[in-house]
Order: C-alpha cells, then sequence, then structure tokens
C-alpha cells in the first residue's frame, strides 16, 4: 500500500517521506539553484577562454602563461566535483537500514546497516568554531566512530527529527519483536520524547 509523499521544505533543502510496500523511505534533497548553474556555466567558459588564449597566442610558453594553465587545471578539478543532490535512508523492517547518496550525475552510492549491528539512532548537536548544525547518526555495535546518515549535507533539524523518530520506531518494534531488550521503551528513543532545542 502506497501514502502520499509527506513533506518540509526550506531554503536549501526539501524534505519527503514515502512509504511503499512496508518499506519506509526518507529523502532530503538538494533544491536546485539556477544561480549555481549560472555560475557553473559562467566558470566553464571563462576556463575555456583561458585555456584557448594561452595555447594560440603566437608567443612562447612564459611562466604566466604556464600559471594560467595550473589555474585552469585547478578550477576544472573543481568543477568536475560530483555535488550530491540528495540522501536517503530507506527503513527495511527485519532486514535493516540502506543508505544512499545520488549525485548530480547520475551515479548513485550506497551502504547497507543490517538490523543486528544497530544499537541505536542519535541526533547530534555539532558545533564548529564556524557554525553550529544537527547531525543524524547511527551506534553501531562493534564500532567506535558514529555512522552518519547524512554524509554531506546538513538539513536542519526539523527536517531530522521525524527520520529520528521513525529510526527510533523502527528498532524498538525491532527489539520487541526479539525481545533482547528488556526496556523497549528507552526514553532517549520514546516517540513520546521531545527534542529541546
Amino acid at each position: 500500500m502506497e501514502q502520499p509523499a509527506l513533506g518540509i521544505s526550506d531554503g536549501i533543502y526539501a524534505y519527503k517521506h514515502l512509504c511503499e510496500g512496508g518499506i519506509d523511505i526518507h529523502e532530503i534533497v538538494v533544491k536546485k539553484s539556477s544561480f549555481r548553474i549560472l555560475l557553473y556555466y559562467i566558470g566553464t567558459i571563462c576556463l575555456l577562454a583561458t585555456v584557448c588564449r594561452t595555447l594560440l597566442s603566437k608567443e612562447g610558453l612564459y611562466l604566466s602563461s604556464l600559471w594560467s594553465i595550473s589555474f585552469a587545471g585547478i578550477v576544472a578539478k573543481c568543477l568536475r566535483c560530483d555535488p550530491v543532490k540528495k540522501e536517503s535512508l530507506v527503513i527495511m523492517p527485519t532486514f535493516g537500514v540502506q543508505l544512499e547518496q545520488h549525485f548530480w550525475s547520475g551515479r548513485v552510492r550506497r551502504k547497507f546497516v543490517p538490523i543486528g549491528k544497530i544499537l541505536k539512532p542519535v541526533l547530534n548537536e555539532c558545533v564548529t568554531p564556524v557554525i553550529c548544525y544537527w547531525s543524524l547518526a547511527l551506534l553501531l555495535r562493534d564500532e567506535y566512530e558514529l555512522m552518519l546518515v547524512f554524509m554531506k549535507l546538513r538539513p536542519p533539524a526539523k527536517m531530522l527529527v521525524p527520520i529520528w523518530n521513525a529510526l527510533c520506531a523502527f528498532k524498538n518494534s525491532d527489539s520487541t519483536r526479539r525481545l533482547a531488550d528488556p526496556h523497549p521503551k528507552d526514553s532517549a528513543c520514546s516517540p513520546e520524547s521531545k527534542l529541546k532545542t
């Protein structure tokens, strides 16, 4: 049974939630900016003009022309980077969680985490000297580091909370089904607990 998509949107990101055949899909999509596309095309034209001017000039290759070609190569490398279009979290009951990264080039990177390896989903506030943002991570069995759910994107907390609640409900339902957890209503993962901001 398919449910209609639910979503939240802000200036940069859009959150979509879908349920298809018992599979719970949460997507964070980067909104396409016309300014970014225009900047990409202007940068490409400037790069081609610099390389053509350097190679077609009647003068020999001097230090300034080598610097121009090196600078154009660095710009080309930066323009060739493959930015993320969207990141998805797919919750598959009785199996586990699949993390997906979709790039603008069409390439997709997937990582599957079995349900037995997930201890708990964690919602963190990350503070750096420049910025403060929220991140969603998975605490895994026999791992010393947290696994970030959204590795490249930094969506706001209002988009992460429904995903965190879905992960907590998924983990609690699995714990009660297997009777491995004596306290299935963990206070940190209960749907009644709210994020204090």
